[in-house]
């Protein structure tokens, strides 16, 4: 009898669990379909439409489309050039320049200059102690001697003869010593001048004094005190450089198919480094009369006035020259572009409305192109991305004309 209820007990234990898994599943299910119900009855998000309209050769972009990235535009200007740009450098104007050196060996015995010094033609640069130079002043005196002696005993034989007591071989022998003498005087006096000094001179002293030739300004020194000196020594260290640097040179590297531009009395450009913004002019004055094998490039050369002195000799300087130019509206070249054996534009009428040119070339430069018809100064044209908004237009043709196609 006990165990019945045991077994009705066990019966009831069974079917307890079981409900208990349903009304769990049912649970589960209801969540679902809770869930499902939610989403579908969820609002999706309207899309914005970033797509651009294509209206014949119009290519619009939505008001929504705040920025175009990769497309870049630049206005039409009126008139274009092409300008050369050569490096150059100052050096001194060689016509007036002078590069001191001594004629005689000798000692430094004082230095009378600086560099910076304004300097006259005639006026002492150093004094020097020279023995050579003793030698010149000792034959020059030397020859004033004998050519007085000679005139002297010209003059008796003149009387003799004329008194007859000599021959007149003898008056002629007398003739010739005077004029010897007399010859060698005027070239011993002639050195002495040549190098600065008068023809009575100060005796046989052996101070010789170097010169300015010209008028100018020391601008190099490479003398000192006690220095020993010889003729020989190299010109490339002269003991002094004396130059007006009022105008300079400037040698420009010219390529050989620009040799045309540069003639003589064209004015030239000059810019450099040490004054930005600035222009100097120079002046077309010599080309010179060979091509450098290795470089492929033309010396020219070009006066520089230089009255404030502001330009230095061996400054950089870069040549700026007109090669070329056109009276047409210019437009960079990457902006134009070929199509169908045509060239077009894309030209910004609006923010973001660009309309497809038709364009005729003129002239090309380099980076510039001349368009005579179809484009008018200060409108905006594409540089960066004609190619794309190009595709746009092809692709929106290729659609349209499907449909078209479709519809017949």
């Amino acid at each position: 009898m006990r165990r019945v209820p045991n077994m009705l007990s066990e019966v009831f234990r069974v079917s307890r669990a079981g409900a208990a898994a349903q009304l769990g599943a049912r649970v589960a299910a209801l969540s679902l379909c809770a869930l499902a119900l939610a989403a579908c009855g969820k609002s999706e998000a309207p899309k914005t439409d970033d797509e651009p309209k294509v209206s014949g050769n119009t290519i619009q972009f939505p008001a929504t489309v705040k920025a175009l990235p990769g497309i870049a535009g630049e206005a039409a200007k009126a008139g274009g050039e092409r300008m050369l740009s050569l490096p150059g450098r100052l050096v001194w104007n060689e016509d007036k320049t002078v590069r001191v050196t001594t004629p005689f060996a000798g000692r430094v015995t004082e230095i009378l200059v600086q560099p910076g010094t304004a300097v006259k033609a005639g006026q002492p640069l150093a004094n020097l102690t020279s023995p050579d130079f003793g030698v010149a002043q000792a034959d020059a005196r030397k020859a004033a001697a004998e050519s007085s002696v000679a005139s002297k005993a010209l003059a008796r034989q003149r009387e003799l003869y004329q008194a007859g007591v000599i021959a007149q071989k003898d008056l002629e022998q007398a003739q010739g010593d005077a004029a010897r003498a007399s010859a060698d005087l005027q070239r011993t006096q002639a050195a002495l001048r040549m190098y600065g000094v008068g023809a009575g001179g100060d005796g046989v002293n052996q101070r010789f004094a170097l010169r300015s030739p010209i008028d100018g300004m020391v601008v190099e020194r490479n003398i000192n005190l006690g220095m020993e000196l010889r003729p020989d020594q190299p010109s490339s260290a002269p003991l002094f450089l004396v130059t007006d640097p009022t105008t300079l040179w400037a040698q420009v590297d010219a390529a050989e198919g620009d040799l045309g531009l540069f003639k003589p009395g064209v004015t030239v450009k000059l810019v450099s480094a040490a004054y930005p913004g600035e222009t100097f002019e120079g002046t077309v004055i010599k080309m010179a009369d060979y091509v450098d094998p290795t470089a492929r490039s033309i010396k020219v050369r070009l006066t520089v006035p230089n009255p404030d002195r502001r330009l230095k000799a061996e400054m950089f300087v870069t040549a700026k020259l007109q090669a070329a130019s056109f009276p047409g509206i210019a437009v960079p070249s990457k902006a134009v572009f070929l199509a169908d054996n045509r060239n077009y534009v894309f030209v910004r009428t609006a923010p973001n409305t660009f309309v497809r040119r038709q364009v005729k070339l003129g002239v090309t430069l380099p980076g510039t192109s001349e368009v005579l018809d179809g484009l008018k100064e200060g409108e905006t044209v594409v540089t960066d991305g004609n190619l794309y908004l190009q595709d746009i237009l092809r692709d929106a043709t290729a659609v349209n004309a499907a449909r078209a196609d479709a519809k017949h």
